[in-house]
């Protein structure tokens, strides 16, 4: 039988959510981006407004389905349609940004029940323009908002490291998954 997973990806414009569901999916994704009208045309061309969505399919003909969610809060009436049903969340961060710490306790706070009832893995991106903050830095901040959470760098364009994220949340979910 065929089980129905669904993680959910969550962060600010720019964190890279889009082309992580991308660079994973095993079918072309789909996407709800449209021309960026805001302030977050400074940061990229074009913004997510509904969802992502692509599929992970796993041995046995178990599939994973992946959702972005748009990183703009004006959309936030998203967040919970998509959350619903779903077995954890990835929260991308893009180091690049003036204060991702900010961001960090946004998203977590935005997502805090969510992540209560499942389980949440953080990928750090952009560190190969900005090293700093350091991934312990992460950790610090993590347990100072009272949550423990695995922290990788990524480059969402690599499937290695966005399956990285991926398999981490199914291994803290589910700690007997083998490989």
């Amino acid at each position: 039988m065929t089980q129905y997973n669904k993680i959910i990806f969550t962060g600010p414009v720019g964190a890279g959510k889009s082309t992580a569901i991308a660079s994973l999916s095993d079918i072309p994704p789909v996407s709800t981006d449209q021309a960026a009208s805001d302030m977050t045309k400074e940061r990229k061309a074009s913004t997510t407004v509904a969802m992502d969505y692509g599929i992970m399919n796993l041995a046995g003909g178990e599939k994973i389905h992946l959702y972005g969610t748009p990183g703009q809060e004006r959309f936030d009436f998203m967040w919970d349609i998509l959350t619903t049903g779903g077995i954890g969340l990835v929260l991308l961060l893009d180091n690049t940004r003036a204060d991702p710490f900010d961001d960090l306790k946004f998203f977590t706070g935005k997502f805090r029940d969510f992540i209560r009832d499942t389980s949440l893995v953080v990928g750090v991106t952009q560190m190969d323009l900005s090293p700093r903050p350091y991934l312990e830095n992460y950790h610090d901040h993590l347990q100072q908002i009272g949550l423990k959470a695995p922290v990788f760098e990524v480059d969402a364009r690599r499937k290695r490291d966005v399956s990285l994220l991926v398999q981490t949340l199914l291994y803290v979910i589910d700690p007997g998954l083998e490989d």
